[in-house]
């Protein structure tokens, strides 16, 4: 399998294709990592340094890997936060062109925009572009549960709810949904649970809550879960092996009280998950 992804990239920790690299080359996947900034570290920590790619520079490093001819054995393309309208252009130009060179090819997309304690931090442009052209030419979005309600304009809570949300985010255009930190009332306490819903069901896991903010964990949860649904065609099993392996690097990290990832560490995980957890079908 090759993966086109086209994202932020830090030299210190692991946001971005930072984050979502190395997962997927220890899975099996080849990727063509295509950045859209080269920053010392992410924007967390208050401070950082270096450029933001312009997009005609990131056009041309794309235009460059299409004159290699590689974008006929593309079989994903994957985008994460999106910092301005132009990148925006250039994935979906990138889309429509991989398309065409492979029609089998897929688009994944993580609608970054915010989450439920911190708000919305992207700029005002944003969730207006993801909801309007982004999300529509997409086949696959990996949403928060905020974020999910916020693409659709609606407040998925229970159940329910949320499976009323993933319907309107479906009917954009995406055929298959991934809603991450699920927190619906109704779950023991102490939980949190992750969502896949695709034509052929729906199906939720369930986790103990890992109390930590971990900068870069749903970019390896959008790159694992993309890369085994498009692997095995099975949204129950790609949901399983994602939250086993992010699971685990999560408590690995939060066990070490380190603020960055343990992304190399943990690298056992995403090739053997333990696949620890079960997965229930809701629908």
């Amino acid at each position: 399998m090759k993966i086109l992804s086209i994202q932020s990239a830090v030299a210190y920790g692991h946001v971005g294709n930072s984050a979502a690299v190395f997962p997927l080359q220890r899975i099996g996947v080849e990727v063509y990592p295509v950045y859209t900034v080269t920053f010392s570290n992410h924007t967390g920590y208050g401070s950082w340094r270096g450029p933001l790619i312009s997009p005609d520079d990131v056009r041309d490093v794309i235009l460059g890997i299409e004159e290699r001819g590689a974008f006929k054995d593309i079989d994903v393309v994957l985008s994460g936060y999106q910092g301005g309208e132009g990148i925006g252009d250039v994935i979906l130009d990138t889309v429509a062109r991989v398309k065409s060179a492979n029609p089998s090819a897929v688009y994944a997309c993580d609608p970054v925009m915010g989450n439920a304690k911190s708000g919305c931090f992207v700029a005002p442009a944003i969730p207006i572009l993801l909801r309007e052209r982004v999300v529509p030419a997409a086949d696959i979005i990996t949403p928060n549960q905020f974020e999910l309600g916020f693409l659709t304009g609606t407040d998925p809570a229970d159940l329910e709810s949320t499976l009323d949300s993933v319907d309107a985010a479906r009917a954009l255009g995406p055929s298959t949904v991934l809603v991450t930190s699920v927190e619906r009332p109704e779950r023991p306490e102490g939980t949190i649970e992750m969502l896949a819903v695709d034509d052929k069901g729906a199906w939720i896991v369930q986790t103990p809550h890992i109390p930590m903010k971990a900068n870069g964990s749903g970019d390896v949860t959008a790159a694992l879960f993309t890369a085994h649904y498009r692997q095995t065609g099975d949204a129950a099993t790609a949901l399983a092996r994602t939250t086993s392996s992010v699971y685990d690097l999560l408590q690995n990290t939060y066990e070490a009280g380190s603020r960055e990832l343990l992304l190399v560490e943990s690298q056992e995980t995403y090739a053997h998950p333990r696949l620890q957890f079960a997965v229930t079908q809701v629908r």
